[in-house]
Order: structure tokens, then C-alpha cells, then sequence
């Protein structure tokens, strides 16, 4: 029987993975390079080259080594070595052509078969300490609010609009069929199946990740309830998201952001996809009533996903420039995106990640309104400019819910639903002092008199944790594969 298309792809092809099992298979069968190289008319130099990752076989040679090794060709396209001993050279291969094995600027190793395995295996544990070394690319939070600014700024330039990501989820859900409206669960199992992975809902799941894909089985493993304002569906697009992007490990802080931050846009652009979503948004813009609500309805995602979702839309295709803030009751903002110039308080490295926004703020604004699920309108008049506003608290942001806010100047509040809201605010933050001291009466009754016991924020006194995955335990995850493994 013909092997299916899935099974038989090449693209993303580790070699040095295939050229172990092609090595071990060939001589499993008792074949030299030059039998082998006869069987298939290459010279054992070519095969050579294939069988030590130097070069990429093309897929008709795949399938003529698969036929003269009489295996099927997706026992050579297995994504895991063929023994421990393979394994290990492959890592050794891989640590030196890691920075921080190469700075010590020591001799090409060549891994022959007289190297002991338990040698490698000292040289493979060493260079994993290497590497977990220098993968502490965030000593400090100072360091990581310096990288989240960065990529903030570099999301501002492209207006938050990402077309590879775009047209990779267009691709996967045109390949699955999808023909609109919200994703459902049997789509999104399709989609995932047709790029080769299951899905399995356990309630053991490490608590330190949302996600975690064993590669030896292509199995994703998620919780069936909500992880914070991460639904299951979100979750699932989010671990795909990292392997159709191309994402290898982590090479620092900034590329953990970047990686998650595009993994997250891939998400939204499978639930709530462009070729849907957007001539619905240039529908509500024609009625003059957009409205992120709508979106959630249509689409069923959370409050603050659609809102994202509307910045990735919007200034690309509408030229509608707008900002979009999280954050939680006392003001705290957690993140937060603008092209259309509101000034968010700011650290002096450009961070504004943990800083408390206006009292003024719709974000602040909301979570006095009677109704703090529903969207609360305002119009806010900063230093900056005035801006057409709208709040609402997504109760499945956390536990006790935080404000999603999306905003435009002014002008462009005519297109947006609520925009005859009388609520209007003046705010002279962040270098004003309209809420950052208190009225001059209660100053001059209490200044002096109180004295609080401050909540301890241990987290801005510690590091951020190490690792390439910062946070993860990897004892915690290798117990959870272990225990879940059906090989």
C-alpha cells in the first residue's frame, strides 16, 4: 500500500537524524555504502555525505533507499534516532556547533565508533550544562522589560501585521477545508492531524507549561479547561503554531518572546481567521458599528483575544491606527500595544510592563462602571491627543479578571459602536499629577499618618527563571512523558 503524503514529506528534514537511521538500518541488513550506493546508483561518497547530515537526499532517493533496504520510507523519516548510541552522537554533533561550546574554541571532535558511549554520554551532559549557562538571557527583569520593549517597538513598525503568519493559517485551513464562521473542535482536530500530531486532554499536565508536545509520538498534551484567558482551542493552535513557524529552541529571552508572541498571532489567526474576519470588520465599518464584542460572538474566542485580534486587522487594511492594554484593577498594566501615539507609563528602558496606568483610563474606569462585563465607552483627553475608547473585563483573563481596552484618536471614533457615550475624562498622565497624588485636602488631613504594611512583590526582586524555556521544569515534563509514553 502506498504510504500517505503526510508520512512521505521531507520539508523540515533533520539529517542528521535520517542519516543515523539510514546508517543503522543499512547495516542492520549487513550492507556496506558501496552494496547500497549499487542498489540505488549513487557512489558510497554520496551516501556517505547523507548518512553524516552533510547533505539533503532528495525524495526520490528517500524512496529508492527505503525500497533496497526493504523498509517503508517512514521508518527512515522518523523523527527520533534509532538507538541511544545514535542519539548521543547526534548531540555531541549538535553541541559543537553551539555558540557556547564553540567559545571554547576547541578541535572539531569527530565521533567515531570507538568513542565509548558512556564518554559521550559525559560530553553530551557537560554540553547541556553549557548550554543551560548561557540560556539565563534574562538575569533580571530590568534585562526582560528591555526585551519586551523591543519587540513591542518592532511590532509597531508593521503595524501589528504579520503576512507569514497570516497566510501559514490561511494554508492550514484551507488544506482542512474550512469554509468560515467559528473553528470547531472537529476542524481543529483535522488541522491538527493533517500536519501529523494528536491530541490527548490529561489532568496531570505540569503546571509549569499550558502545553507539551512529546516529538517522539507528535502528541500535544493539554488540559480540557481553561488556562487562564487560553482556551483549550487557543492552547492546541499555540503548540502547532511553534512547528509550522519553523521555531527551534529558544537562542535567548528576546527570541522566547518573539517565538511566543507569533505563536500566539498563529492562534488567532486560525480562530478568528482574515478571510472571515476582516470582510466582517469591513462590514461593521461601513454601519459605522465596530465592535469587538461581535467578534467574540461570531467567532467564540475570549473578549481579549478578538480585541488583539482586531490590532492585527485594522491599521493594515483599514488604516485605523489604535492601541490595546491589559491590565488588572489597581491599574497594573500586564501588556499593551499602540501605532496611533497614546504614551503609556514607562520605565526609563522603554518598558511598560508593570507599570500603573491613569486613574483616568477607560482600563481603570471600568472596573467602577455597574456593569463591568459589559463594554464601558469613554473618551479620555491625555497630553497626547483625545481617544475614543472601549473596556470591558474579561472574566477569564485570571481569576479575579482584568480589563481588556481597545482605543483609537478621536477621529476615527465614528466607525466604532458607543461612540455617543457622554463619559469623558481628562487625564495629564504620565508626567501630570492629576492621579498620581492625592487631592490636596485629603493630602493635608492623612500625610503623615498613614503608615502601610506593603504587599511583598517578591517577583521584582528575583531573577527570572533560567532555562531556554524560562520557567519550565524539565524534571516535571520528562516524569509527565515518561508516564504518558506508549513506546
Amino acid at each position: 500500500m502506498k504510504e500517505s503524503p503526510k508520512l512521505v514529506e521531507t520539508e523540515g528534514l533533520d539529517l542528521a537524524t535520517f542519516g543515523q537511521r539510514l546508517r543503522h538500518t543499512r547495516r542492520a541488513r549487513g550492507m556496506t555504502l558501496a552494496d547500497l550506493g549499487a542498489r540505488v546508483d549513487r557512489t558510497p561518497s554520496v551516501l556517505s555525505l547523507i548518512e553524516n547530515g552533510r547533505r539533503e537526499p532528495k525524495l526520490s532517493l528517500v524512496e529508492q533507499l527505503a525500497a533496497a533496504l526493504s523498509v517503508p520510507m517512514s521508518e527512515l523519516l522518523k523523527k527520533q534516532p534509532p538507538s541511544r548510541r545514535a542519539q548521543l552522537e547526534i548531540a555531541v554533533e549538535q553541541a559543537q556547533r553551539d555558540p557556547s561550546y564553540a567559545a571554547l574554541g576547541l578541535p572539531p571532535l569527530r565521533v567515531g565508533a570507538r568513542v565509548p558511549t558512556d564518554v559521550l554520554e559525559h560530553l553530551v551532559a557537560v554540553a547541556a550544562e553549557l548550554r543551560a549557562l548561557r540560556s539565563k538571557p534574562t538575569a533580571t527583569p530590568e534585562e526582560a522589560r528591555a526585551a519586551n520593549a523591543a519587540l513591542r517597538a518592532s511590532m509597531r513598525e508593521r503595524g501589528n501585521y504579520f503576512p507569514s503568519i497570516e497566510a501559514a493559517a490561511a494554508e492550514a485551513l484551507s488544506a482542512a477545508g474550512y469554509a468560515g464562521g467559528a473553528l470547531s473542535q472537529g476542524m481543529l482536530l483535522s488541522v491538527v492531524s493533517r500536519h501529523g500530531f494528536s491530541v490527548q486532554f490529561v489532568p496531570d499536565l505540569p503546571r509549569t507549561v499550558r502545553s507539551l508536545t512529546d516529538l517522539r509520538s507528535n502528541r500535544i498534551y493539554v488540559k480540557q479547561e481553561s488556562v487562564g484567558g487560553h482556551s483549550p482551542r487557543a492552547v492546541i493552535l499555540q503548540a502547532l503554531g511553534h512547528f509550522l513557524l519553523g521555531h527551534d529552541t529558544p537562542k535567548d529571552f528576546a527570541d522566547f518572546l518573539r517565538q511566543r508572541v507569533e505563536a500566539n498571532y498563529f492562534a488567532a489567526a486560525m480562530l478568528l481567521p482574515e478571510s472571515a474576519a476582516l470582510p466582517f470588520l469591513r462590514a461593521a465599518m461601513e454601519r459605522r458599528d465596530l465592535a469587538v464584542e461581535d467578534l467574540v460572538d461570531v467567532f467564540s474566542v475570549s473578549y481579549e483575544m478578538a480585541a488583539h485580534r482586531v490590532t492585527n486587522l485594522i491599521t493594515h487594511h483599514l488604516g485605523l491606527p489604535c492601541h490595546f492594554v491589559k491590565n488588572d484593577a489597581s491599574g497594573i498594566i500586564y501588556k499593551a500595544y499602540e501605532n496611533d501615539g497614546v504614551i503609556f507609563p514607562a520605565d526609563i528602558s522603554g518598558a511598560i510592563e508593570g507599570q500603573r496606568m491613569c486613574r483616568k483610563w477607560s482600563g481603570r474606569q471600568v472596573f467602577s462602571a455597574p456593569d463591568r462585563f459589559s463594554p464601558h465607552y469613554q473618551y479620555s483627553d491625555t497630553p497626547a491627543g483625545s481617544y475614543f475608547c472601549v473596556a470591558q473585563v474579561d472574566p477569564r483573563a485570571d481569576d479575579r479578571g482584568s480589563a481588556i481596552t481597545l482605543g483609537v484618536p478621536f477621529e476615527h471614533s465614528r466607525w466604532f459602536r458607543g461612540r455617543e457615550t457622554t463619559i469623558r475624562t481628562r487625564s495629564q498622565c504620565p508626567d501630570g499629577e492629576c492621579c498620581q497624588r492625592a487631592p490636596l485636602s485629603l493630602a493635608e488631613r492623612w500625610e503623615g499618618m498613614a503608615w502601610p504594611s506593603a504587599r511583598a512583590h517578591s517577583h521584582i526582586l528575583s531573577a527570572l527563571p533560567a532555562g531556554s524555556f524560562p520557567g519550565v521544569d524539565d524534571v516535571d515534563i520528562y516524569e509527565f512523558l515518561d508516564r504518558h509514553a506508549t513506546d
